[in-house]
C-alpha cells in the first residue's frame, strides 16, 4: 500500500495592512453624510413651517424616532 504525501500549506505569517487611500473613501463618506442629515431632518424637523412633506404621515412614522432622539414634538 502506497502512501502519498501532500507538501504543507506555508502558513500565513503577520501580514501588515495597507491603509485605504481617502480618495477611495470619500465619495461613500459624503453619500452617508447627506443621508445622515436627511435623516436627521426627518426626524427632528419635519413639521410645522419648515414641512416639505405635507399631512402628519412622516411625523406620524417618526414619531417614537423624536422621543428617543430627545426632539420635542407635541
Amino acid at each position: 500500500m502506497a502512501q502519498s504525501t501532500a507538501a504543507p500549506t506555508p502558513t500565513p505569517t503577520t501580514q501588515t495592512l495597507t491603509p485605504l487611500p481617502l480618495r477611495s473613501i470619500a465619495p461613500w463618506a459624503v453619500f452617508f453624510g447627506v443621508l445622515m442629515l436627511v435623516l436627521l431632518y426627518f426626524v427632528g424637523a419635519e413639521q410645522g413651517a419648515t414641512a416639505l412633506v405635507s399631512g402628519e404621515g412622516v411625523h406620524e412614522w417618526v414619531h417614537d424616532a423624536r422621543h428617543l432622539l430627545g426632539f420635542p414634538c407635541h
